[in-house]
This record gives C-alpha cells, structure tokens and sequence, in this order.
C-alpha cells in the first residue's frame, strides 16, 4: 500500500473510536503489537478488545480533534500528533485546558493495508486527578 493510502486508515481510525464503531478493528492485524501507558505492551486483536473496555469503563465519550491533527509519514509508518477531551464516566469532561490539555502522539505502523503496530503516547490522567505529581510539575496558576 502506497504512503498516501495510510494516512486515510488512520483517519478512519479515529473517526470509527470518537462515533464508538467496533468495526476499527478491522483494521488492525491479527497479531498487532500495542502499547497504552499504565496498559502496557501487548499482542494481538484481543489486546485492543481488553484496552478498550477498561478504557471505556471509565469514559462516557472521547473526541479527536481530527482537524488539526499534525500528521507526518515516514515509510510504512504515519505520526499523528492531537488533542483528545471526552467525558469521563462520573460526567467530569476533559481537558480543563489549564493542566490537561488532551495532547497526545499515536505511532502507525503498517503491514500492507493493516496497522501491525500502534503505540500511543498520553496521559492517561485525563482530567488531572493525580494530584501529587500535578503538585510537582505544575505552577501554581
């Protein structure tokens, strides 16, 4: 598959997450290698099955800012670098845009037309409840 037909599949990706469609998983391979931060590294269709019911449990939604998302190709792989938000499960929304600003990056890496490989880096601390680490990091606003 040419360069220019991944970037559309990964767009198809998070446009099947944000309207809840199961059916992104087809376009994974059976054996895709994933890495959430606090899920961990993990093989295979079952390993996305698992994140995303965890994830889900805690999540009433999840938006991509798919507009304007900066996207860079190298070879088989695509970089999309973005901002998420959603509402978590007990109705707090996210980011605040102070602290969380729902910035991420997702590595793809094709096998053909299927992503073999996708590691995503975020906070998974959505709307900024760690607060011994945010009383660290952060300045006081």
């Amino acid at each position: 598959m040419n360069k220019e037909n991944l970037v559309p599949r990964v767009i198809q990706y998070f446009q099947k997450i944000d309207a809840g469609d199961s059916s992104y998983l087809d376009l994974f391979s059976e054996d895709v290698d994933f890495y959430f931060p606090k899920f961990g590294q993990a093989k295979g269709k079952s390993a996305l099955v698992e994140f995303g019911n965890r994830i889900g449990s805690s999540l009433s939604s999840i938006w991509h800012d798919i507009e304007g998302f900066q996207i860079t190709t190298s070879g088989n792989k695509v970089i999309v670098e973005g901002q998420e938000g959603g509402v978590m499960s007990d109705g707090t929304p996210w980011p605040d845009n102070k602290l969380s600003t729902g910035r991420f990056c997702s590595v793809f890496e094709f096998n053909e037309e299927l992503i073999s490989r996708m590691y995503v880096y975020v906070d998974p601390d959505f709307p900024s409840r760690d607060l011994e680490r945010i009383a660290v990091l952060a300045e006081e606003k």
